[in-house]
């Protein structure tokens, strides 16, 4: 399919031009929610409107990822790779620069669209690069590097685009995209092997199943998205979860009767594979209730500035970090035992879960920090191993297909997490309101403790979901996992 022999300097550059696609997409994904309040401002929008700069990139993103990958797998990494670079790059400045200019919040919103068709490009290459160049242990190493910088841009998000829009300006969350991205598509100019695949010819692709996947999670996205906002029962949501339903139907129907299908349904007849991705959507799932619920726990309860709320969060990405690059390393010694590594990784989260289900109004800032270093420290020991097995356990001309489908099962559980758990949050403190004597004490005091009660169960169900991917990956057996089972 590709030149499949890149010198070792080579490699060692292909890792750094995932990692850095994969650093400016996870910095793009935390930097831009600190500005919507300031960019509300400027264009004197309400914050249902304005939070469409963010929804409007994650539905583009979601219901792309599938087409991606498989034309990846058609087209090639190298031409995606650079085509990725270049519209997200684009998109980047057209977001900052010709809002400003015309005054348009249309503008942005198009420029945004931009930027995610990009940003997919960016998210799907990274992996499936990697398998394709490297083995087994050596592409755990490199995805360890991946998730290493893809925790920095996590980590930095916030508060670089808290100092940017406060001391320059809100455009500049965008335009910091700009030198980076120019000097990625450089590297990656000279360093990726060419493609050598035949033309893409539209014909073979199938195009049905394409428009109906990207409708159906769109639809379903902008449902869990907007469901709190517009009500669960209003005929726009439910009209939408309607849509979403027949779409992804009709998708799964095509599949089966494709010649050529975007997604392979029978990679899901490998219980293994199954499972295992089952438990990664499922991590992500839990990993939204922590990061859409304690900036809330730390602003409303323990009275910590939007500054100060960010970096006690980043303490999750340090843990993501250490554990991402030592996971690379550990995966070698383990291979046929690489259940051990997940298992350790998801005990940690739960841990973490319950350390975090145990706070109250004058718990220590310690005690969330620890919770979140060990969240962080488990999904780094989970991913790595995780998406080096589910990788390898396809033929390299498959690999962009299964790359969107370990990118997709971040997207959209966390989209649907955030809406579960902003649903938790409100029937669980009205339920410990009124079923439990709670509100007896000082009048002072009843507040935090009605609303550490709902954190608190929030973060009981997160864990209780974590410690259900535990069991989940018992299943798991490393043996199946190889294009040969």
């Amino acid at each position: 399919m590709e030149n499949s022999h890149p010198t070792d300097r080579a490699l060692k550059l292909i890792i750094l031009s995932a990692a850095l696609a994969a650093f400016m997409s996870s910095l793009d994904g935390t930097i831009v929610n600190i500005a919507l309040p300031t960019i509300s401002d400027i264009f004197d929008l309400p914050s249902s409107s304005v939070s469409w700069v963010s929804t409007i990139y994650l539905l583009v993103m979601a219901g792309s990822l599938l087409i991606v990958g498989k034309l990846t797998d058609s087209i090639g990494y190298r031409k995606i790779f650079l085509t990725g670079f270049v519209l997200f790059t684009f998109g980047s400045f057209a977001c900052g620069f010709f809002p400003e200019i015309t005054g348009s919040f249309g503008l942005l919103l198009f420029s945004r669209v931009i930027q995610a068709l990009g940003g997919v490009m960016m998210t799907i290459i990274g992996p499936a690069m990697l398998t394709r160049y490297m083995p087994g242990v050596r592409r755990a190493k490199g995805l360890s590097v991946v998730i290493l910088f893809a925790s920095i841009g996590m980590a930095l998000g916030p508060t670089l685009g808290g100092l940017l829009t406060e001391y320059l300006s809100w455009n500049w969350i965008f335009y910091i995209n700009v030198p980076v991205g120019i000097a990625t598509l450089i590297l990656g100019f000279f360093v990726l092997p060419k493609d050598n695949t035949k033309p893409f010819a539209f014909k073979g692709f199938d195009a049905a199943g394409a428009v109906l996947i990207f409708a159906g999670l769109a639809f379903l996205l902008y449902a869990f998205s907007e469901g709190y906002n517009l009500g669960w029962t209003s005929v726009p949501i439910l009209t939408c979860l309607v849509l979403a339903a027949a779409c992804i139907a009709g998708f799964l129907w095509r599949e089966t009767h494709c010649t050529s299908p975007i997604l392979e349904l029978g990679l899901f007849r490998n219980r293994s594979f199954l499972l295992l991705n089952l438990v990664l959507c499922l991590m992500y799932f839990t990993l939204a209730g922590a990061q859409y619920l304690l900036p809330f726990y730390l602003q409303l309860i323990k009275q910590l500035s939007t500054f100060e709320s960010g970096l006690v969060l980043t303490v999750m990405s340090l843990g993501m970090m250490a554990s991402g690059l030592l996971a690379g390393q550990i995966y070698a010694k383990l291979v046929g035992k690489i259940r051990v590594m997940l298992l350790v990784g998801i005990g940690a989260i739960v841990c973490g879960f319950f350390l975090l289900s145990n706070l109250s109004p004058v718990s220590g800032l310690g005690i969330v920090a620890l919770g979140l270093v060990l969240i962080g420290f488990g999904l780094g020991f989970v991913t790595t191993p995780a998406s080096t097995l589910l990788q390898g356990s396809i033929h390299p001309e498959k690999s962009g297909m299964v790359s969107s489908i370990t990118s997709l099962e971040r997207f959209a559980p966390m989209t649907i997490g955030i809406a579960f758990f902003n649903t938790m949050i409100i029937v669980g403190v009205k339920a410990i309101a009124k079923h439990t004597d709670i509100t007896t004490g000082p009048m002072q005091d009843v507040a935090a403790n009605i609303l550490t009660s709902g954190f608190d169960l929030c973060f009981f169900i997160s864990m209780s979901i974590a410690f259900l991917a535990f069991v989940i990956c018992l299943f798991v057996k490393e043996s199946r996992l190889k294009p040969d089972a």
